[in-house]
């Protein structure tokens, strides 16, 4: 959302139980780079299902301030003439992120190696949060800096003119910041490394073979991945389908968990390994969901989710799982708000630095709505089944995520919830509110937040 966007307060409440079959917009991670990398390929690039959500229009927009060439079609196909890598244009203007953290630091690797000066800005959100951790990887392949304290937005950068291939141990698990690097690392002359100690979604590496870069990735005797990537390959243009966001697919899937009577399945839903912990938690809670249709399509697992409503009990999430749900903890602690007993969620540290504090915000928001939960600095516990539960209003902080959440809270709680703007929705999910109105869903729009 622009930080010049009227606040939208959105109310939901329980109604009649959720059914039908639906597909939620494509995934934003796999659209961000079929952009990107469409743009550094020789050739026309052909994506269909790209999540049209504003994060993603935004890199487009980007690309095409570096010189690529975006249309869309009356079929609602992108068509994607790429400038070659090594070829990109300065760009003429500042580039406006708005809230796109994936678009902003992966560009941001892109730009870096290339000889062209950039000034990056973004909403209220996006400039709150920390570039440093790709930042500093690429300050040691030479690109400079120019940074507000902190390394946050607005910042300008200057790519380096003789780049320096890294061996790089990402500190943290970041897929951003590995993906930046190896980004940084295409138009760099000879083997840029990456150690990544906890494996995060790994659709870089996928999307960077299948359009014909020398990449390759080994498991060293502690676990870590190690991935080498050559520099300067020519990038062939691909034809890409964009399978369905697990992230969104996140929403429907626990709202038809929670509401009574429900039978929801979601289609063509993106099931890369690395993506899928929210599903493998919600079947430990006793989620009544199966997996029909599975398939391959672009070199990704893909399928139907079918869901029934269940009774869940609370468990304890193992922190190695968080690389791989860490959008969805929001929506968890939904669920669990309905489990009986207790669901324990530690090492949640990247929720600090998302487009909210996520971790404040999902407490926050739980407690106004009368659920028990515990926050600590990289934990959350969530007590389940109380009762009359509903009826706050919920501060998004500018966060989609926390956005949708809290309405997924409000088609099982007691009482209605409200949030205090939908209009964040837009940045990955714009066709929300209609979707879930055709699975039988209550919610309204409101002139204010307090009516």
């Amino acid at each position: 959302m622009s930080h010049a966007s009227t606040p939208r307060p959105l109310r939901s409440r329980a109604g009649s139980a959720l059914t039908g079959r639906i597909r939620v917009p494509g995934d934003k991670s796999v659209s961000h780079r079929s952009l990107m990398f469409g743009a550094l390929a020789v050739g026309r690039t052909t994506v269909t299902g790209l999540l049209e959500g504003e994060d993603v229009l935004n890199t487009a927009g980007a690309m095409r301030a570096a010189g690529a060439r975006i249309l869309k079609d009356e079929n609602g196909t992108y068509h994607i003439d790429g400038v070659g890598l090594g070829s990109l244009l300065e760009p003429e203007d500042v580039i406006d992120f708005g809230n796109a953290g994936t678009g902003v630091r992966l560009t941001m690797g892109i730009f870096g190696t290339h000889p062209i000066a950039a000034t990056f800005v973004g909403d209220a959100s996006l400039s709150r949060r920390p570039m440093g951790r790709v930042l500093d990887p690429l300050r040691q392949m030479g690109t400079q800096v120019v940074a507000r304290a902190g390394d946050r937005l607005p910042l300008s950068i200057r790519g380096a003119d003789m780049p320096l291939p890294v061996t790089y141990r990402v500190p943290m698990p970041s897929a951003q910041v590995k993906s930046a690097v190896l980004l940084a690392g295409l138009n760099t002359p000879g083997e840029t490394v990456v150690i990544e100690p906890i494996a995060t979604r790994d659709h870089t590496e996928k999307m960077l073979a299948g359009f014909g870069a020398d990449i390759s990735v080994t498991i060293d005797e502690q676990g870590a991945r190690i991935i080498r990537l050559k520099g300067r390959p020519e990038l062939k243009a691909q034809a890409i389908d964009v399978p369905g966001d697990p992230s969104s697919a996140a929403f429907p899937i626990v709202a038809a968990l929670i509401t009574p009577g429900s039978d929801v399945t979601v289609e063509n839903v993106l099931l890369n390994e690395h993506r899928t912990g929210l599903i493998t938690t919600l079947i430990e809670m006793g989620g009544d969901i199966t997996i029909e249709n599975e398939r391959m399509a672009g070199g990704e697992r893909v399928g139907d989710i079918r869901v029934r409503a269940s009774k869940l009990k609370g468990v304890t999430v193992p922190a190695n799982r968080a690389p791989s749900m860490i959008d969805e903890y929001p929506v968890l602690a939904v669920a669990a708000a309905f489990a009986e007993g207790d669901t324990f969620m530690p090492g949640l540290e990247e929720l600090r630095v998302k487009e909210s504090d996520r971790l404040a915000a999902v407490a926050r928001g739980l407690e106004v709505n009368g659920i028990p939960c515990k926050e600590g600095e990289a934990e959350l516990t969530v007590t389940g089944g109380a009762s009359g539960i509903g009826g706050g209003i919920v501060t998004t902080h500018l966060d989609h995520r926390i956005a949708m959440s809290f309405l997924v809270l409000g088609l099982a709680s007691d009482k209605a919830v409200t949030v205090d703007d939908g209009a964040v929705i837009a940045t990955s999910f714009p066709t929300f509110t209609s979707l879930f109105a055709g699975l039988g869903a209550e919610i309204s729009e409101l002139e204010d937040a307090r009516a």
